[in-house]
């Protein structure tokens, strides 16, 4: 499971032009009064779910920001283009790339607080790439905007974790619930759970009389859980059965986990 980095970040600075305010995990630069603090390395995440950027800067003293942009460009482009906007946060601005448009969000929205943490949703492998930040703002009444170098290289690889099935002691006869807790802690949209079970030398189908509830709990601003019950009266019938939970996310990607069933 990915690592949630959110906490607001706090760093000194003390050398333009240097390396600064480091501690373990995080890299910071600095360039004619505008300082950046990323995460050092790579940021990893997995498809279906979402991926958190920690990020955090200060600017020049006489600089005020007002806006930030991020952008997804290739670390050959000197200087990235409209084209590659993922995250605008001056709302009269339509240059968002389609792609990513609703999918992208502050975890702090107030600019001042200089806290420049994303968090992407609904992730795809194609989100792998590299991410830069700029500041637009004021300074001496004027107009200007300054783009930090340091950029934060994102891998998104192919989703591996299963959900958990939660199956408590069956016996037959009395009614029981089973629960089925989706994987990650973040998505974007709900994924979509459903129930098969499947008994020896049986094809697969969905449990008679069965009653199912999705649920979504919220753990923070930013992270949830989403979980599913299925609720059914046990029979001689279901044990040795395997019952199957599959999740789907967006963009058609699924995983499940299969248990197998024992009635007294």
């Amino acid at each position: 499971m990915f690592v949630l980095i959110w906490a607001t970040l706090l760093f000194s600075v003390r050398d333009n032009n240097a390396v600064t305010g480091e501690s373990v995990g995080e890299i910071t630069r600095c360039d004619r009064g505008f300082c950046i603090t990323l995460r050092r390395g790579e940021v990893t995440a997995e498809a279906g779910l979402c991926v958190v950027i920690p990020c955090s800067f200060t600017t020049d003293y006489r600089f005020t920001p007002q806006h930030m942009v991020w952008y997804k460009c290739e670390p050959s482009k000197y200087r990235c283009v409209d084209s590659d906007v993922i995250l605008h946060t001056n709302k009269n601005n339509k240059k968002v790339q389609s792609g990513f448009m609703g999918r992208v969000s502050l975890l702090e929205p107030d600019v001042s607080q200089r806290n420049c943490s994303i968090i992407i949703n609904d992730l795809t492998e194609s989100d792998s790439g590299s991410y830069r930040l700029r500041v637009n703002g004021i300074r001496n009444d004027t107009s200007d905007g300054f783009t930090f170098q340091l950029r934060s290289n994102v891998s998104v690889k192919g989703l591996t974790q299963k959900p958990t099935v939660m199956v408590p002691p069956l016996t037959e006869g009395q009614q029981t619930t089973l629960t089925c807790t989706a994987p990650g802690l973040c998505s974007g949209s709900d994924p979509n759970v459903t129930w098969t079970w499947r008994g020896a030398g049986e094809k697969t189908s969905h449990i008679t009389g069965n009653i199912t509830a999705f649920k979504t709990e919220d753990l923070t601003a930013v992270t949830n859980r989403h979980s599913s019950t299925l609720t059914f009266n046990p029979s001689a019938e279901h044990h040795g059965s395997n019952v199957t939970c599959k999740v789907s996310f967006t963009n058609i990607i699924t995983t499940e986990e299969t248990v197998t069933l024992n009635v007294t």
